[in-house]
């Protein structure tokens, strides 16, 4: 399966100005400002000019509700620092707020709202087929549950993403590279065989705690989820081991229509919260080798606490998927001060030791070989109406998209009314 046309891919960037200004609070280790950083690394570097830029869409509060309660959505759209007290009781329920490690800050829907709004556009194109590779990387939050914050993640872009690309393809592969486990995709498709989730994480007193091999899957989704619990110290060598067999043998089982790439960079070496051991080559391997296979991708941002890594990872990582070669001395930036003291782009590992070691490591391997070995080829899915795109059909104004004190207008209009499209809403004129 493996693309070798020799044609360079047809990708699109995803990035909207506001999505760096944002601030989860002081002492927090989760800094959208670190999406500033990548994002002047792409340009000062010239990768912009071999992509398709675009200024992604805020997903609407309707958008979100494909996945998310709507009691949990219009939560999120109300919820500010200065009326926490009136919903003390939401806040506990929804795992928010203070004690908890989803904060609620200022413009925390506008937030969940940009970085939804660019995976989901992605997806869009990737079904069109305007694009053989879409990148977001302020995306990518995969631990948000249906109606539950969690490790950061409000609203769980991956999983909107997912049931876009389900409206076109009859099976979508998830890989997720984070040192934390995935679980909210899993968890979202975790009784179906639709969706494939391939999870390497660090496993054992670590959050979220889920994750272990013999978390396979339930009802129709059985042997559908894959998990590859490791510990701490893996290197590249390592880690290439596990992912490339595995995925190998994944792509022959399954043959997936679209892969989602979570490219979590904290499991990078130096991470403030991390503890694996792998360089930026040794990331951008998985990068490579998922790109190696031809199959539209949708490719999303994650965790990533040492934010000057973080750009640098995915910075080069878009390099890999233009198939360009950049150097490793940092070019001139905005925030060229945050590089010092070396101003380079690679990383050199820490001295560590891997606590991983080959007899665990192949037991891991080989137990995953197995039970890819033992599903029955790739499902097939039974003819069935497909919906609409969700940025050609909008629901009249005010209809499901804001809760309770929507304006809701007309009530007896027909219900098959377009809204018409706002010349702004969209970008896909721009360079």
């Amino acid at each position: 399966m493996t693309n070798n046309t020799g044609n360079k891919s047809r990708v699109s960037y995803f990035y909207h100005p506001d999505v760096g200004h944002f601030y989860y609070g002081p002492s927090h280790p989760m800094k959208p400002h670190r999406l500033k950083l990548a994002h002047h690394l792409v340009l000062s570097y010239g990768l912009y000019k071999q992509m398709d830029c675009y200024r992604p869409h805020p997903a609407a509060p309707g958008e979100m509700s494909k996945f998310h309660s709507e009691d949990y959505v219009s939560f999120l759209s109300r919820i500010t620092p200065d009326n926490l007290r009136q919903y003390s009781g939401q806040m506990q329920r929804f795992n928010a707020g203070e004690y908890t490690d989803c904060p609620v800050f200022d413009g925390l829907f506008e937030f969940t709202q940009l970085y939804t709004g660019a995976s989901l556009d992605g997806a869009v194109q990737l079904n069109n087929g305007d694009a053989d590779i879409c990148i977001n990387w302020s995306g990518g939050l995969h631990h948000a549950k249906k109606s539950e914050a969690s490790g950061f993640c409000y609203i769980n872009d991956i999983v909107l993403a997912i049931l876009e690309l389900l409206k076109k393809h009859a099976r979508v592969l998830y890989i997720d590279i984070d040192v934390h486990h995935g679980d909210g995709v899993e968890e979202a498709f975790y009784c179906t065989d639709r969706v494939m989730t391939l999870s390497l994480h660090k496993y054992g007193d670590f959050f979220p705690g889920t994750g272990h091999i013999s978390d396979t899957g339930a009802k129709d989704g059985e042997g559908f989820s894959v998990n590859a619990p490791l510990t701490s110290g893996m290197t590249d060598d390592t880690y290439r081991e596990i992912f490339q067999p595995v995925l190998s043998k994944i792509m022959e089982i399954y043959q997936p229509g679209a892969i989602v790439l979570q490219c979590g960079a904290d499991s990078l070496t130096g991470d403030r919260l991390g503890c694996f051991n792998l360089t930026l080559k040794g990331h951008a391997d998985c990068v490579q080798y998922v790109k190696s296979f031809g199959i539209p991708t949708l490719v999303l941002g994650g965790g990533g606490y040492t934010i000057r890594n973080v750009s640098r990872c995915w910075a080069y990582e878009t390099s890999v998927l233009l198939d360009t070669e950049i150097s490793n001395e940092i070019p001139f930036n905005d925030y060229y001060e945050y590089y010092a003291p070396d101003f380079e782009l690679h990383l050199t590992p820490e001295p560590r030791d891997n606590m991983n070691t080959q007899q665990s490591l192949e037991q891991v391997r080989v137990d995953l070989l197995e039970q890819l070995q033992n599903l029955q080829g790739a499902p097939s899915v039974q003819m069935q109406q497909v919906p609409p795109d969700f940025e050609l059909k909008k629901k009249k104004e005010g209809e499901n998209d804001g809760g309770q004190d929507d304006d809701v207008r007309g009530g007896n209009m027909n219900k098959d009314v377009v809204k018409k499209q706002h010349e702004a809403e969209f970008y896909d004129s721009v360079d």
